[in-house]
């Protein structure tokens, strides 16, 4: 690594600035830092604010690493002004790893608005036998001095350019390049010998646009290189991970191995995913430790929703739909008997480390099939898990029987359906609808007390206006006999039981008030005084 001393002149003052460089033995500037091309546009004068022109300085660099003994000096910076139609160079702040670059010098336009263009020359003319010249974007002209045989040897771009050339010192010219800073390093490159190393400190952006011009020049063993890079460096964010798998994948036709790098983000195993999916479920259902198993339910359920809005995983709703309503039954077979198991006269007279653990089992087996229910109803596929619960009626007899504390946590299931259906995020059939009401409305009242001032989650009012519209949605007569036997229950213990006044309102004008006619669509002429009232 040499160090060359670069000359900065700005507004009379001169400022002197260290910048590493690294030359090969042919004298040419291996992979230059990126400041050099930013430092180089900043240099430009902006437009319509002339300057006069200043002398410029120049200091002595190092030696080279090789036998020639003459010695390089870096050209200080110049007044940049507007290059010549035969694109002679200007230096800029970066230095030419060569003998002296003689700085030339452009008479100032008299049109103050001509942008000011930059030229930069690396490599020794007196040793190379090829000239690339890079034109890019904003006049910005990059001239390498290189060596035939090192780019015929690492570029079938530049083989083929060269075969087709016949003068003795030929001149390869690229157009319109999109990345002159990255060409250069490219072009750096193919003078090392360990590639991987040029690349430990590079960031993955810059590694990404260094393969994309590696494959433009069809540099093979640069590509190989930042392959290697990309498959053990981590990737940070999903947009990065993009980015590489994208670049990656546009490598497919070059024939060249990317298995190891798509390896981090797919699986040659045939149908990891429903056994895996399955795995989860299970490790969380099973868990015992209270924090671990809350955000891991929150992050699992998070997932699944991203997957729900993904097309490509529409081939596997049914298999995970499966594999989660498989979990819900054994979770209700769990239930039943732990509720038969507490049931027991004998187990009421048992010491509390006796009861404990199966007040908790109860209680995490209910939980897990809240949680399995939110997921699907997420999926929209939660009416057959409707009609599971509303069939329950063993359980839903075992409820009384048991204290408010053990059994209050599978009334949460039946509030959660009843929202679930007021909203329309489930549509099971009138008949599971009507047996769901049946079932466990009455167990939901017993229990509605100690669900208000024990479970923080629990929203009397999204509860009741669940509830209210599940009735409504049945025939008249059914809503008419479920609540007229939840009037009574309000009628006793008030507060302590849903209030359903909005549906009983709304039933009450459906039966009494406006009845439609059975032989026509004509209205009483009563209805057209009476107010309009929403119905649910």
């Amino acid at each position: 690594m040499a160090e060359v001393r670069l000359t900065k002149v700005e507004q009379g003052q001169t400022k002197i600035r260290n910048v590493p460089i690294a030359v090969t033995p042919e004298g040419f500037w291996c992979c230059p830092s990126p400041n050099v091309f930013q430092k180089s546009l900043k240099t430009q004068n902006p437009l319509n604010k002339p300057k006069s022109p200043l002398p410029t300085t120049q200091t002595p660099g190092h030696k080279k690493h090789t036998s020639v003994t003459e010695k390089r000096q870096a050209s200080g910076v110049p007044k940049l002004g507007a290059v010549s139609d035969e694109k002679r160079g200007v230096a800029s702040d970066t230095p030419a790893v060569t003998a002296s670059v003689p700085v030339e010098r452009t008479p100032r336009s008299k049109n103050e608005n001509v942008p000011r263009k930059v030229s930069i020359e690396f490599g020794e003319p007196g040793t190379s036998d090829l000239r690339v010249i890079l034109l890019g974007k904003q006049g910005f002209t990059v001239k390498l001095n290189v060596h035939k045989n090192i780019l015929v040897e690492n570029s079938s771009f530049f083989a083929n350019k060269i075969s087709e050339q016949q003068p003795v010192f030929p001149c390869i010219e690229i157009d319109d390049c999109e990345d002159v800073e990255i060409y250069v390093e490219t072009i750096g490159l193919m003078y090392c010998k360990e590639l991987k190393q040029r690349l430990i400190k590079q960031s993955v952006s810059r590694v990404l646009r260094i393969i994309k011009v590696a494959e433009q020049l069809g540099f093979k063993s640069c590509m190989l290189s930042c392959l290697e890079y990309l498959e053990a460096v981590p990737w940070v964010g999903e947009e990065e991970e993009e980015k590489v798998v994208s670049s990656v994948l546009r490598l497919q036709s070059e024939g060249i191995g990317m298995t190891p790098v798509l390896k981090r983000v797919s699986s040659d195993v045939s149908k990891p995913h429903k056994d895996t999916f399955s795995h989860i479920l299970e490790l969380v259902l099973k868990s015992n430790e209270e924090r671990g198993r809350r955000e891991m339910k929150s992050i699992v359920l998070k997932l699944l929703r991203e997957n729900n809005c993904l097309p490509s995983s529409s081939g596997s709703v049914d298999s995970y739909n499966e594999i989660i309503y498989g979990s819900c039954r054994s979770c209700l077979d769990s239930i039943l008997i732990l509720f038969k198991q507490a049931a027991e006269p004998e187990f009421s007279n048992d010491s509390i480390d006796c009861r404990e653990p199966v007040v908790k089992q109860m209680a995490l087996e209910a939980d897990n099939l809240s949680w399995m229910l939110e997921i699907l109803t997420d999926r929209q596929a939660a009416d057959e898990f409707a009609l599971m619960w509303a069939s329950q009626q063993e359980l839903a007899s075992l409820h009384t029987k048991l204290s408010i504390v053990s059994r209050h946590h599978v009334s949460c299931i039946t509030a959660r359906l009843f929202v679930g259906i007021g909203r329309g995020e489930l549509l099971p059939s009138k008949d599971t609808r009507n047996l769901l009401l049946q079932t466990w409305l009455q167990p939901l009242i017993n229990d509605y007390s100690w669900l208000q001032h024990g479970c923080r989650s629990f929203d009397r009012k999204v509860v009741e206006e669940g509830i209210g519209r599940t009735i409504l949605t049945l025939p008249l007569e059914e809503q008419q006999g479920i609540l007229l036997s939840w009037l009574g229950s309000f009628l006793k213990a008030g507060d302590n039981c849903p209030n359903l006044q909005r549906a009983f309102e709304v039933w009450w004008r459906r039966t009494f008030v406006r009845p439609y006619a059975e032989s026509g669509n004509s209205r009483p002429l009563d209805q057209v005084t009476t107010p309009k009232v929403t119905e649910h």
